[in-house]
């Protein structure tokens, strides 16, 4: 015990007298996020050269032979439809309720992209058993702590692009290759509304009025690709570059409908 108190004494002393007030709240947020210890925190930062991002990876990429195996089981039954072996919409509607998270919160799409869920609102036991064993949750306790750390995922530019095109697959319907337009532009909104984009209402109202079709797999990911690497004012725009025709057509209706005017968006004069 004597030791213990001494441990947490040092590392005390090393947080307050050693650190830069940066590097503080670092270890602070860590700890609210991930539920760890000082001590993990501090190990954690420092082996990730004190970026959150990275000290996040390397906390959550552990080992998770700490899950044990029956809570996991208990959790799937807890959600189980009761005539399929799998969770269903209300099994997912009930999980959202118990992690006090409103089921069209973006964060459940991250959950589904954890789980690598083939189909919307479905998980098989496979996907939530697996997913949540990855993440190291056995208990709706650590999902809840989770759900913070899965929010902030959506921050890191790569993890966002896995996120995006994780999304087409998962919301299209079973058997086609395209998606839905009503359902892409619903996705398209949840998502860009955590990347903003500020062309992204603009997209939408093109697409039903000029296009009203499935959208193919290649326009979905072009488009994040666009919304990346292309100004909203469009001034490095390349009429040459090899964007799918869509995107072309719809650079052709902001400035027709004079949004886009002299490299100004209208709504910006």
């Amino acid at each position: 015990m004597i030791l213990m108190m001494k441990q947490i004494e040092f590392i005390n002393t090393y947080i307050n007298n050693k650190l830069g007030r940066g590097n503080r709240d670092k270890v602070q947020q860590f700890m609210t996020i991930t539920g760890a210890s000082e001590k993990v925190a501090l190990q954690t930062l420092k082996a990730s050269d004190w970026h959150l991002d990275g000290a996040f990876d390397i906390f959550y990429s552990q080992p998770k032979s700490f899950t044990d195996t029956r809570h996991l089981e208990e959790l799937y039954n807890r959600y189980k439809d009761p005539y399929a072996d799998m969770v269903m919409a209300d099994g997912i509607s009930t999980l959202c309720n118990d992690l006090q998270v409103d089921p069209q919160d973006i964060v459940m799409l991250v959950v589904s992209w954890h789980m690598k869920a083939a189909t919307m609102c479905e998980f098989s036991k496979q996907e939530f058993v697996g997913g949540l064993q990855s993440l190291g949750i056995d208990s709706l306790e650590k999902f809840r702590e989770r759900i913070p750390f899965m929010r902030s995922e959506l921050q890191d530019d790569q993890k966002f692009k896995e996120i995006y095109n994780f999304a087409f697959s998962w919301a299209k319907e079973k058997g086609q290759k395209s998606l839905a337009l009503d359902t892409a532009i619903g996705m398209w909104q949840l998502l860009f509304e955590e990347k903003q984009w500020p062309l992204v209402d603009h997209w939408c109202q093109f697409l039903q009025a000029r296009h009203n079709k499935a959208i193919s797999r290649d326009t979905w990911s072009q488009l994040l690709e666009f919304a990346r690497s292309v100004d909203p004012t469009l001034s490095n725009y390349d009429a040459e570059g090899a964007w799918p025709y869509l995107i072309d057509e719809f650079v052709e209706y902001l400035t027709e409908n004079g949004i886009i005017q002299k490299g100004r968006m209208k709504e910006w004069l």
